[in-house]
């Protein structure tokens, strides 16, 4: 067979005119088994939910910092992060399967791989109790016994505790199981030193307080999709007005909690300075939600999402001022 070539340099079969050669012709079957390894390993990742992996990391890094009194080894750092994802990867992926009845019910979670039945559920529960096994015994062995136990807690707890036990029987569900997503501060600081102490319990108040009205506000915002669910959220079993009270008392908590962490840890004006700040503004939004609904605004109109938003800028901000503070020292 001779293989021309046209003018602009594609080779065609001469057999054939106008044809691509044979060998430059894609195999359909090779391109669907692409698509479809590609799709797999897209749906996994999703399990591992990595926008909530995101938030968790947030707070991790900054308390290595300060429990290191400057820049922490990066052999510690980039271990921790490691099995930290995969920690809460495998929260995280044994949920979906735990949820993947409501998960399809729910227009924010129905294009999640179990949901959409991307992945089988025996699969992703798998995969989770793996990545647990995985992330545990890495803790173990490579930084310590401390950060393995606090990191096993947390997977625990957030399955038993969280997914199985309060999600689908109180409205303080978020409130007690929040507890699970304030454990990468413990760690983080137990990586580092090997133990913990009452600076890393202050920074986990932080952030046990500010879950509450952070998660109430985007359920207000998806309030028909857990009363379809049949998940008892705060916004769906309360008045609009008394979620706003109760996220703003959480949200005075969360910067009361983050003004004592100055004492406690030592910390310089600099932290001082941005935790005032941050917390003016975050309780300045929070205000605005009150005046809102006092005025009987409701719904939408309230623009609870605007609060959500913040309240993730306000801990980014915060961490990232707990992580620089010791480095001015």
């Amino acid at each position: 067979m001779t293989v021309l070539s046209n003018k602009r340099g594609i080779e065609l079969d001469e057999r054939v005119p106008g044809a691509l050669a044979p060998a430059l012709v894609p195999d359909p079957a090779e391109s669907a088994a692409r698509r479809t390894v590609g799709a797999s390993l897209r749906a996994y990742v999703a399990l591992t939910k990595p926008r909530v992996i995101e938030l968790l990391l947030i707070t991790t890094i900054p308390v290595m910092f300060l429990a290191a009194g400057g820049v922490p080894p990066l052999s510690t750092v980039l271990l921790t992060l490691a099995f930290g994802t995969m920690s809460a990867g495998s929260a995280n992926a044994i949920n979906c399967y735990i949820d993947r009845d409501i998960d399809a019910k729910m227009r924010r979670t129905r294009r999640r791989p179990l949901a959409r039945h991307q992945v089988t559920p025996a699969r992703a529960l798998i995969f989770g109790v793996t990545l647990a096994v995985l992330s545990t015994a890495g803790f173990l062995l490579t930084v310590n016994a401390v950060a393995a136990a606090g990191s096993l807690f947390a997977i625990l707890f957030y399955v038993f505790v969280y997914s199985l036990l309060l999600k689908r029987r109180t409205s303080q569900n978020v409130v007690w199981g929040g507890i699970a997503g304030c454990m990468p501060v413990l760690i983080g600081w137990a990586a580092i030193t090997g133990s913990v102490a009452w600076t890393p319990f202050v920074l986990f108040m932080v952030v046990f307080l500010w879950t509450p009205p952070h998660t109430w506000t985007l359920a207000m915002r998806y309030r028909e999709d857990y009363a379809v669910a049949k998940v008892p959220m705060l916004p769906v079993v309360a008045s609009e007005r008394r979620v706003v009270i109760e996220s703003l008392a959480y949200t005075y908590a969360t910067v009361v909690c983050s003004l004592a962490l100055w004492p406690v840890a030592g910390m310089s004006p600099v932290y001082g300075g941005v935790a005032v700040v941050l917390g003016l503004v975050f309780l300045a939004e929070g205000h605005r939600l009150l005046k809102a609904v006092l005025a009987g605004v409701t719904g939408v109109h309230l623009r609870p999402m605007r609060f959500f938003h913040l309240s993730n800028v306000y801990l980014a901000l915060l961490f990232t001022a707990v992580a620089v503070d010791p480095l001015l020292h």
